[in-house]
């Protein structure tokens, strides 16, 4: 690095003061010397692959084959879910996973293949493994959905971990989705992926190939079948997809590839095959059920731009109330608390939080602070002196413990891979409880280390505990947040157990759901940054995270008044509805933000139903316009169409100057929510999208939970076409605690010319619990 590059890096940490830029280098530097002295440059290297297949041993669902030079486990679990690790690597120890691994299915077989090689065979899958260590997964009735060619390790010569590449071929009509919360997407096309959880920096918008929160998920949709692949390894690496082509090169297919190098970790991999449905709820009884979010976190959130001061806050509840806006919690960021320390609220700009907060509580308002893992070093303070006493901070290879720079300055990070450091964390939130908070935000919980250049997190030869396993932060980084929710959500659940808690994480690692939601960090304020919203969200969804978001109106810059409209009415659709901008905002464009503030309070009943259902089956809230019907290869290419759980279709403004667009439908009747004109799917139609709201569409038969006009729970019914029936579930609030109510199940049919709705239930059926009102009786058909 030469005194130019220095001079640039300086300038690039933004217009803080000298001191802060001096502390910035100082890290940067002081990372790569930490990292020169203990991770030694990699030197010569062994590749190494397979070999031949030498012996098998069958074992419970499945078994061990043995090759030349590694060996192959494979275990299909009683779920259908595959397993196979290779080098001995098993399921366990894994941050994912959210216990033990799933029992065996005792039905699966392992038996001779042709051509030298085996095969496990069970109710839902087959597994072909070939003689030099290639793994094809078919379905029950023979076809092939992937096909991973035999891996290959480059192990240094002087030992130390080995990085290895795995690479697989798809069907070549395949499309790729998930890898975390991207901006690109939500369909992913051709390109390099890495995976590894970003920090400080640029605000993200579409195309950009980073991500705060990514995870090795794939989900893979295809004629054939749909698939979801996990590789189970928490270090640095990319994933490179290209797209197939059918009829490429004398008429053969060439199929679809995905190709996965990591610096490190286990060469593990779980496969789950079937619908989307089945593959989504596969995958949350392998690494958890998502918590359930408090009621009121399904309504509008609103995150202070300013001090954060109580002066502030009022300010914000009093501008909604004057103009009618819905608001459910206020967000403080880092300005209310003490000198930006964690945990400790400024006196000054908050000298009576605990009043405050109490007295937005009785208007229906709830506070939430932002929380931050870097700790200031600072002696006196309680955080810093009990983590000291704890023992609690991260480590580097001598010993000594890492310091970095948090927002606060010169700062320590706590190791949330110790048990007991989770603990210790947890108890903090006391604090901020007793002050009248309600939720929290985990920002720069990559973790963020603010360095002048290079990486913005700790050194990677920094130790961490890892359950008492050992490592660096090399394998530790991807699952820091993760741990992070982990301590706050223990934490707040022994400190206030009669209320689900409220946690949000920028960064996380799969089984995030685990714990709490995610909001996408600093989006950019422009049409990109919209883009990206929507694509993060569906794509958290299909990793199995379903409560998410983005901030209405991006970060970094102002937008303007379209931008920010057409923003919060997409942000209104989705699980996490925060909003950042909009300040100064007048006239008719707040007139138009009223309807979709509204029309997201009216839509809580539904809210609360999807996020209960997601929790029982996995399933997305918000969903690709394919979720019902993948083998449309045209709805597989839709990307600026959601599903809002099965009944609403909703279709986005994406771009400036739009008054009408395009919009593709699944199969069957849609209904557009405003006008009950009627259409038929599947197929693309145009429709209206004034300023004043976005399209959203009803399907025909559904059974939506709304607020009826007196405030109490109404069923709104889309009548299905002539001589078709529909149906839709219910899921009563049960308030912010853990009861978990019960399902409600309603059919919906014509019986003489009429429409009937009724309630199904164990002991026959009955009378709907709550008032009905039939939609779609008068809007016409669509030419």
């Amino acid at each position: 690095m030469d005194g130019r590059d220095l001079v640039r890096s300086v300038k690039s940490v933004g217009p803080a003061g000298a001191a802060w830029r001096l502390r910035t280098v100082t890290a940067a530097w002081r990372r790569m010397r930490a990292d020169a002295g203990a991770l030694p440059a990699r030197g010569a290297e062994r590749a190494r692959v397979p070999g031949p297949v030498r012996e098998v041993e069958p074992g419970p669902g499945g078994g061990v084959v043995r090759f030349a030079r590694s060996e192959l486990r494979v275990l299909v679990a009683v779920n259908g879910a595959v397993f196979w690790g290779w080098d001995g690597a098993s399921p366990e120890p894994s941050y994912a996973l959210a216990g033990r691994c799933p029992e065996a299915d005792p039905r699966a077989v392992l038996e001779p293949d042709k051509d030298g090689g085996w095969r496990v065979v069970a109710e839902r899958v087959t597994v072909v493994v070939s003689r030099h260590g290639a793994v094809e997964v078919r379905t029950p009735g023979g076809v092939t959905l992937r096909r991973d060619l035999p891996p290959r390790w480059w192990e240094p010569v002087g030992g130390g971990p080995a990085r290895w590449m795995q690479r697989a071929e798809v069907a070549a009509d395949a499309r790729f989705f998930g890898l975390g919360g991207r901006a690109a997407g939500p369909r992913l096309r051709e390109g390099t992926f890495r995976l590894w959880n970003s920090g400080a920096g640029r605000p993200f918008g579409a195309g950009d190939g980073t991500s705060r929160l990514t995870m090795p998920v794939r989900l893979v949709v295809a004629d054939g079948g749909s698939h979801l692949v996990f590789h189970d390894s928490s270090w640095d690496g990319t994933v490179t997809l290209r797209e197939g082509e059918e009829g490429a090169g004398s008429g053969h297919d060439r199929p679809g590839t995905c190709e996965l190098r990591m610096d490190g970790g286990p060469l593990r991999c779980w496969v789950i095959v079937g619908t989307p449905a089945r593959v989504l709820l596969g995958w949350a009884s392998l690494t958890g059920a998502p918590v359930l979010p408090p009621a009121w976190a399904l309504g509008h959130q609103h995150a202070c731009g300013g001090v954060g001061s109580e002066q502030e806050v009022r300010r914000i509840v009093a501008g909604h109330q004057e103009r009618g806006l819905p608001l459910d919690a206020v967000h403080l960021e880092v300005g209310h608390l003490d000198g930006r320390r964690g945990f400790g609220v400024d006196r000054e700009r908050c000298p009576e939080l605990p009043v405050l907060a109490e007295e937005l509580r009785r208007d229906g308002v709830r506070l939430v602070s932002v929380v931050e893992p870097a700790v200031a070093v600072a002696p006196g303070d309680a955080v810093f002196d009990g983590g000291t006493a704890e023992d609690a901070f991260v480590r580097d290879a001598s010993g000594q413990v890492v310091r970095g720079v948090g927002r606060a300055g010169e700062s320590v990070f706590p190791d949330f891979t110790r048990a007991r450091v989770r603990a210790w964390w947890g108890g903090l939130y006391a604090e901020l409880l007793g002050q009248g908070f309600a939720g929290f935000v985990h920002d720069l919980d990559e973790p963020t280390s603010f360095a002048a250049f290079g990486e913005s997190t700790l050194p990677r030869s920094a130790r961490h505990g890892l359950e008492g396993r050992g490592g660096d932060h090399r394998e530790a980084h991807n699952v820091y947040a993760l741990c992070m929710a982990r301590a706050a959500s223990e934490g707040l659940r022994e400190l206030a157990p009669e209320e689900r808690p409220f946690v949000l994480s920028r960064s996380g690692w799969a089984g995030l759901q685990r714990y709490g939601g995610s909001w996408s960090g600093d989006v950019s304020a422009d049409w990109a940054g919209l883009r990206a919203s929507l694509s993060s969200a569906l794509g958290l969804g299909l990793c199995g995270i379903p409560y998410s978001g983005a901030d209405v109106g991006g970060a970094g810059g102002q937008v303007s008044a379209e931008l920010w409209l057409r923003w919060l009415q997409l942000g209104a659709y989705l699980p996490l509805f925060r909003t950042r901008a909009g300040g100064g905002l007048e006239g008719e464009v707040v007139e138009h933000a009223r309807v979709a503030l509204i029309e997201r309070r009216r839509l809580l009943p539904y809210f609360v139903t999807l996020v209960h259902l997601a929790r029982r089956t996995g399933a997305p809230v918000v969903r690709p316009v394919w979720w019902g019907s993948p083998e449309d290869r045209a709805l597989r290419d839709c990307e600026d169409t959601f599903l809002l759980g099965d009944c609403l279709l909703v279709a986005p403004v994406l771009e400036p100057g739009v008054d009408r667009r395009a919009v593709r439908l699944p199969p069957g009747r849609w209904y557009d929510t405003v006008t009950e004109r009627a259409y038929e799917g599947p197929g693309q139609v145009l429709v209206d999208a004034p300023l004043s709201r976005i399209p959203v569409l009803a399907r025909a038969g559904a059974v939506v939970p709304v607020r009826g006009d007196d405030g109490g729970l109404e069923l709104e019914v889309w009548a299905p076409a002539p001589g078709r029936s529909g149906g839709g579930l219910l899921v009563p609030d049960g308030g912010d605690g853990w009861e978990e109510p019960e399902l409600e199940r309603y059919a919906v049919r014509w019986v003489g010319g009429r429409l009937v709705v009724r309630r199904e239930g164990e002991d026959g059926v009955e009378e709907p619990s709550c008032p009905v009102r039939v939609r779609g009786l008068g809007g016409g058909l669509a030419q």
